[in-house]
């Protein structure tokens, strides 16, 4: 597990730059070859503080994407694959999607512990603005731009402090990074399942309307 300790010696690493630190102070993720798809009740199963979720629990398709903050495709498909798949198909109630944590490195944990401070109301607005500017803090020195932004959301020095001092919101997201890894088979990012379908990659929205459409037509 990964501790404060290691996430302290890994913010005084990541002076040293990013690739330096990646799968050196995160502990390495365990990935089982599956034979099949996972199942429903397998991908069903939530974090220890619950899903993030968006769009109605009677949609027909549920997606869940599993992403590191650190990982360019991820914010690629963030900025312009996720706003036209939330306009046609989430905010119409036809996807519920769901959004879990998959850290590849220390830096993208801390990203998703600061997400997760935050609540439930601002972790994906977190999530999608450290997106944004990913060139701005996923940098040698990110300590400080990482706080600047999170100061956009509240965070004061103590509290931005405390938040990455939290062992348990630490240990949580590892949980559904590992759980993701040893049962769903998860090993890259962006991941996705499209009711149970995996897709790995920058998908673009044609690849998941290719996917979504016909269950829609089922309706």
């Amino acid at each position: 597990m990964l501790t404060r300790r290691e996430l302290l010696t890994a913010t005084a690493l990541f002076t040293l730059g990013v690739a330096g630190i990646a799968g050196g102070v995160l502990p390495p993720f365990t990935t089982l070859a599956l034979a099949e798809e996972p199942s429903a009740e397998d991908l069903a199963q939530a974090g220890p503080e619950g899903d993030v979720v968006l769009g109605s629990d009677k949609a027909p398709v549920t997606v869940i994407e599993y992403a590191s903050m650190t990982c360019p495709h991820c914010a690629h498909f963030s900025a312009d694959t996720f706003p036209e798949l939330k306009k046609r198909y989430i905010d119409t109630g036809k996807v519920r999607f769901i959004f879990r944590e998959f850290p590849l490195d220390a830096l993208a944990a801390a990203g998703f512990m600061l997400a997760r401070c935050a609540g439930k109301d601002k972790f994906l607005p977190i999530v999608e603005t450290l997106f944004a500017k990913q060139p701005d803090w996923v940098v040698q020195k990110p300590i400080e731009p990482l706080k600047a932004i999170a100061k956009q959301f509240g965070f004061t020095e103590e509290s931005f402090n405390q938040c990455l001092a939290n062992q348990k919101v630490l240990d949580d997201i590892q949980a559904v990074r590992d759980r993701a890894a040893q049962k769903l088979g998860v090993n890259s990012t962006p991941t996705f399942f499209i009711n149970g379908k995996r897709l790995q990659g920058d998908v673009s929205i044609e690849a998941m309307a290719k996917e979504i459409e016909p269950y829609l037509k089922e309706g």
